[in-house]
């Protein structure tokens, strides 16, 4: 199963800021949507992302002040991305070696989705359990 899959209409519920917008108005955003992460834009391009670690990183080093800083200072750059055609099981490595929970998919330079380790892993124990199943049926009917 690729990315590509996963993320079939899932575009428009992607939630992003841009590299301009402060701290504040981004960690805004995050708590509005309950979300963890979010894609960063400049120029139409992505140039990183702002997650919940990047805000408290940042908080942690310079207090409250940062929250006037625009997200382009803070954000972790440049993206680790994957395109649609990359397995599920190669983004969770992925995931996994490089200590990230939200990946945005990308093909030609265009965002076409975001996925986190959660869609992940519940695609991968969905298609556990649907195995699990026929194999019972398979077991019932032998």
């Amino acid at each position: 199963m690729t990315i590509g899959r996963i993320i079939q209409g899932k575009i428009e519920g992607v939630v992003s800021c841009q590299t301009g917008a402060t701290v504040e108005e981004a960690a805004r955003l995050l708590a509005k949507h309950r979300i963890g992460a979010m894609p960063v834009f400049e120029d139409g391009r992505i140039a990183g992302i702002f997650s919940e670690r990047d805000l408290l990183y940042c908080i942690a080093r310079e207090g409250a002040a940062v929250l006037a800083r625009r997200v382009g200072e803070v954000m972790t750059a440049p993206p680790i991305t994957v395109e649609p055609e990359t397995s599920v099981l190669d983004a969770l490595a992925l995931m996994t070696r490089r200590r990230i929970r939200h990946l945005p998919v990308v093909r030609h330079a265009e965002v076409e989705g975001f996925v986190s380790i959660g869609d992940l892993v519940k695609h991968r124990l969905e298609l556990v359990e649907a195995e699990a199943e026929q194999m019972r049926e398979y077991i019932r009917t032998a």
